[in-house]
């Protein structure tokens, strides 16, 4: 055999061997449940099973959703005044007209395989809403953008494809970084068993990754969750990774809303439920589980509230007559220092709610939003109050607690004062609302509040329902265009607080429609996690992440401000070193009662939005399997890393 003829042969057989083994490592879609054959809906002449989902955002709605359409009777409890949780909108005014805003930009990318179902079957993915992005560029405070595109997904040309498109790596700076490999190692339980420990910055820097890497890819996609590189759980990080990159079949592709995130998402899925049939209630508080021989049988509902709830009494003088209607809570006594600074205004705790008391206008008024029930702040100045401001959602309200901006639709609560002392009117039954099952959806808050109400914070382990350190989202009505080739988003890096922005009138129809009739742009900023030592006002980080974002936009200095909305909110879920072991998951130790969230331990590489959904879905699994249903196929991203 001739040399030449020999080589070609070996040569062909490395090529075969290497093209063989490099199909092997390829990330391939699964299914966390997969279909199967069996009866779908109850018989006709079964009575439902009654289910109280307890949230409406998008894990009780995919929750709600799929136990309707299979036959079971559904009521959904909503604290707010509309579905959707943290994908929610709502319309503020902006310069005299109606527009909407939302809590922050949302990239649908392509593995949110449930979410998607979700949609389609409400019929909501479509073009009309979602466009493909094309490019995905990173920002820097201290040197040019650096753009990838959404190139292969094959593993691992996409990562050696990163490096070759970054100015900013070098081959060299890997050859001691051996530690990156295990982010291609993602293997579920065994990840977490090794690495849940340490936190992504501590292993980052033991692992010997190069600096460029953390500041290019790794600190802006950890970050991404809401939770500070810092305080995140090194395994969360390498789900993180794994889900949206390593172990995608379709890459790093996503889509852009093309209509805000009502009319896009959550519009469809509520008018899907009415279609259903299921029972949705806004406004509607529970308060805590109602329980029986140690099952769940229902909820009990806080008595309505939002509206005012001032006490009149015509014998004001007359206590005895205020007894007989009210309760009475003293006003503090002691120094005007120990009350407040200004000895009109005092500060109070109303049944654990915290109140402002006006002497002169004999009304004390609840602090709590009637949106989302977040903290509001009274505008007070030289023993003045102009108003009441919500910087979780922008919501504010005139000196009487009326709404005049922002999402609240309610009026702060009030209660009269006599004598010195609060009026707590005596409230109506609360009402109880029986159930075969209660599906709890809420964020982590919201969840912990309702166990802890129903005396099982001892039998339920509440220890990693906690929130990651506070985000704020500002967005800008700008008199000036931004340039016309500029990206839609931008995540940045090595900024004091701007983690990504988005430009809406790039792409959002209502902000494309605003820039062309006002010649200028909307653009919005967002500091994911915030560190306590960098935690400001709402405005002071608005203005703060504004002046970093004309580092990306040059082109806006001088533009002038025409109207701005800030959000100031900590509701995202922590993902802490240690908490994977004390995480909730579907089933509870309480009979008949589930879980659903993206703060719910998945047996499966999910998160953010298809988190949520995943849940939802897994919750509702369970209980059609209980009624001898066939449960609905999961679809996900490869279990395992391709180098686990």
């Amino acid at each position: 055999m001739r040399r030449r003829t020999f080589l070609g042969g070996v040569g062909a057989a490395v090529g075969v061997t290497a093209a063989a083994g490099l199909w092997r490592i390829q990330p391939r879609g699964a299914q966390l449940v997969a279909a199967s054959t069996g009866p779908r809906m109850l018989p006709v002449d079964t009575p439902p099973p009654h289910v109280v989902v307890v949230g409406g955002g998008l894990a009780g709605i995919s929750t709600a959703t799929t136990l309707a359409e299979r036959g079971f009777k559904v009521t959904l409890l909503e604290g707010s005044p509309f579905l959707g949780g943290k994908v929610s909108a709502w319309t503020t005014e902006v310069l005299g007209e109606v527009t909407t805003v939302e809590h922050g930009f949302h990239g649908y990318f392509h593995q949110y395989a449930t979410l998607r179902d979700l949609l389609r079957r409400a019929n909501a993915l479509t073009p009309a809403h979602f466009q493909p992005a094309y490019s995905y560029p990173i920002a820097f405070a201290d040197r040019p953008t650096e753009v990838f595109g959404t190139q292969t997904a094959l593993f691992p040309l996409n990562l050696l494809d990163v490096i070759r498109q970054s100015p900013s790596l070098k081959f060299m700076e890997f050859r001691d970084a051996d530690a990156l490999l295990d982010l291609c190692r993602y293997d579920g339980a065994n990840t977490y068993a090794r690495f849940d420990d340490v936190d992504f910055a501590t292993w980052c820097r033991t692992g010997k990754i190069p600096p460029a890497m953390v500041d290019l890819i790794l600190r802006p996609f950890s970050e991404t969750t809401l939770n500070r590189m810092e305080r995140l759980s090194t395994a969360e990080a390498f789900k993180f990774f794994h889900f949206y990159f390593t172990g995608s079949p379709t890459g790093l592709g996503f889509d852009l809303g093309l209509a805000d995130s009502h009319t896009a998402v959550v519009g469809p899925l509520v008018a899907r439920l009415a279609a259903l049939g299921v029972d949705v209630r806004t406004e509607a508080r529970v308060h805590r589980l109602h329980l029986d021989d140690g099952a769940v049988a229902g909820v009990i509902l806080s008595a309505p509230s939002g509206t005012s709830d001032t006490t009149t009494n015509n014998n004001n003088n007359n206590n005895n007559d205020a007894d007989a209607a009210v309760r009475l809570h003293p006003l503090p006594t002691g120094p005007a220092e120990a009350r407040g600074a200004m000895s009109r205004f005092v500060s109070l705790t109303v049944d654990g709610a915290p109140y402002l008391a006006d002497r002169q206008r004999g009304v004390a008024t609840d602090l709590r939003c009637t949106h989302q029930g977040c903290p509001v702040q009274p505008q007070l100045s030289d023993d003045q109050l102009a108003g009441y401001h919500c910087p979780c959602h922008g919501g504010r309200y005139d000196v009487e607690g009326t709404p005049v901006a922002g999402p609240p639709k309610r009026a702060l609560r009030t209660l009269a004062i006599v004598d010195d002392a609060v009026l707590i009117p005596i409230r109506p039954p609360e009402e109880r609302l029986q159930a075969d099952a209660v599906v709890v959806a809420c964020d982590t808050a919201g969840t912990r509040g309702i166990l802890e109400r129903s005396d099982l914070a001892s039998r339920v382990d509440t220890r990693a329902l906690r929130e990651a350190e506070p985000f704020c989202v500002a967005r800008f009505w700008l008199d000036t265009p931004t340039n016309s080739d500029r990206a839609a988003f931008y995540t940045t890096s090595r900024f004091r607080y701007l983690d990504s922005l988005a430009i809406y009138s790039a792409f959002q129809a209502e902000a494309v429609e605003w820039a062309k009739e006002h010649h200028g742009s909307v653009v919005e900023v967002h500091a994911y996690a915030i560190a306590e030592d960098d935690l400001r006002s709402a405005g002071d980080l608005a203005d703060a992440m504004w002046l970093e974002a004309l580092t990306v936009l040059p082109e806006l200095f001088g533009a002038r401000v025409l109207h701005r909305e800030v959000q100031l909110q900590q509701s995202f879920t922590r993902f802490a070193p240690g908490d994977y072991a004390h995480r909730l998951q579907t089933l509870s130790v309480v009979d008949n009662l589930l879980f659903a969230g993206d703060w719910v331990r998945v047996d499966a590489p999910v998160a953010l939005m298809e988190g949520a959904v995943v849940s939802g879905r897994l919750a509702a699994n369970h209980l059609l399997k209980a009624a001898g249903l066939v449960q609905e196929p999961i679809d996900i991203v490869a279990p395992r890393g391709p180098l686990a």
